[in-house]
């Protein structure tokens, strides 16, 4: 404790700047004076003309060390100034007479430099500010704004209509209060899920978008809702519109074969006589239409069983084990398997083998027309793996309705094989692809899934 008061002590009694430059210029007129005096003194003037003439040299020097300091401390004062100026965020004030002539003049151009580029870069924030605060007001999109204690800072006018209040009494509530916790508190894979609420304002299903953001140092949260309601209904009426016509088609195409031939053998009936092989007429149009109804019943479970996909049962799957168990059901030609790294993924492996099977029968079919071959093996990556399966077929001749139900080019098919395996993989968060092989005949399948 001793030493520290020493040490401030010794620190109070040093000399300020302006006085070390007093003591300096005094310092500096001390031998010029001193001999001066000496000669004046030396000499057998009176001692009016002495006493004069040392008052005269005492004052110009005293004067001349007097003007050097105000000189000097003037222009730190006016730097002092500045800078204050600029600290406090007026750029108006400008240093006169700063020229290139010497390091001074230097300093203030470089600060005038300064306070205009602070006073564009101040009106540019201003101006983004005011269109920031324009677009948030006029778009038609809730953003919410919470600190780390997720009480409500910032509010736009679509949030304040969302609550049917003013920011003034919006602000500073928690979101517990607001109702917009579980938004802040979403869990899931899906990073801008869809949630139906009730507010004052509006009922909807709401898309929700959050990010994190820090305000003079502390973390916060935005929050963005988007009403989705109504472009939900569009893509659920479209998604009815092709649904219907669809159905509509393959119900037209098994209804009229089915009505023409039983008109044909209602006719055929009432006949008097009846020809000969009525009886052979009769089984061949009964046989018709139980095909043509086997056939739409066929269709109709297609069509059931892809609505009612359940949501997969995550477990861990080892990849290489799944891919040779799918290789070995195919009995029409042996595929070949070209392995990866050893790997095991949190999947469904009922429904990643559902998928798997599918991907393999269609690139079998295409193969056995050309008499090539079938190749399944798969890539892993830094946050994801690639299964690949590959065919020697003619190619694809159609890749935009591929994954269009019911949509098929194989006689027989169902049309719900592709859209099922796509279903299959996006519920895993993957994604699903069909291309032309880029080297040779055939098509490539090419399933990505994360790890």
């Amino acid at each position: 404790m001793a030493y520290d008061g020493h040490k401030k002590s010794t620190r109070r009694d040093r000399l300020n700047h302006e006085q070390r430059i007093l003591f300096l210029a005094l310092m500096g007129g001390v031998p010029g004076s001193l001999i001066s005096l000496i000669l004046l003194w030396d000499r057998p003037y009176t001692l009016k003309v002495q006493w004069t003439f040392s008052l005269i040299i005492i004052g110009f020097w005293l004067g001349f060390a007097f003007s050097l300091r105000g000189r000097f401390v003037r222009h730190l004062q006016t730097l002092s100034n500045l800078l204050a100026a600029l600290r406090e965020g007026d750029y108006s004030i400008r240093a006169r007479g700063a020229g290139r002539e010497d390091a001074l003049g230097d300093v203030m151009l470089e600060v005038n430099a300064l306070g205009e580029t602070l006073r564009a870069q101040r009106l540019g924030a201003m101006e983004a500010t005011a269109l920031l605060r324009t677009v948030m007001g006029e778009i038609d999109v809730a953003v919410f704004a919470f600190d780390e204690a997720e009480r409500l800072r910032l509010v736009n006018r679509a949030g304040e209509r969302l609550f049917a209040q003013p920011a003034s009494r919006l602000l500073g509530r928690a979101a517990v209060e607001l109702g917009l916790e579980e938004f802040l508190h979403f869990s899931g894979a899906d990073d801008a899920p869809i949630i139906p609420k009730t507010f004052p304002g509006r009922t909807g299903r709401w898309g929700v978008r959050r990010s994190a953001f820090r305000e003079r140092g502390l973390p916060h949260q935005l929050l963005v809702l988007s009403d989705l309601s109504r472009e939900l209904r569009e893509e659920e009426r479209e998604a009815w519109k092709r649904l219907v016509r669809v159905l509509g088609h393959e119900l037209n195409n098994s209804l009229t074969p089915i009505k023409s031939i039983a008109g044909s053998l209602e006719s055929l009936l009432g006949r008097e006589p009846r020809p000969l092989d009525w009886h052979d007429d009769m089984q061949r149009g009964l046989s018709i239409i139980g095909s043509r109804s086997e056939s739409l019943s066929r269709f109709m479970q297609a069509y059931a069983h892809l609505a009612r996909l359940p949501p997969p049962r995550f477990a861990p799957v080892q990849i290489s084990s799944l891919v040779r168990r799918v290789a070995e059901l195919e009995t029409r030609l042996p595929v070949k398997i070209q392995p990866g790294a050893e790997l095991t993924i949190q999947a469904d492996a009922d429904q990643l083998e559902q998928l798997l099977i599918n991907l393999q029968r269609n690139a079998v079919d295409a193969a056995l027309q050309t008499g090539g071959g079938v190749c399944v093996g798969w890539i892993k990556n830094t946050d994801h793996f690639t299964l690949f399966i590959e065919d020697e077929g003619t190619g694809l001749s159609n890749t935009a309705n591929l994954f269009v139900p019911f949509f098929t080019t194989k006689p027989g098919g169902s049309g719900i094989g592709l859209v099922l395996s796509r279903q299959i993989a996006e519920a895993h968060g993957g994604t699903l692809t069909l291309t032309n092989r880029r080297r040779g005949t055939g098509c490539e399948a090419r399933l990505q899934l994360p790890l």
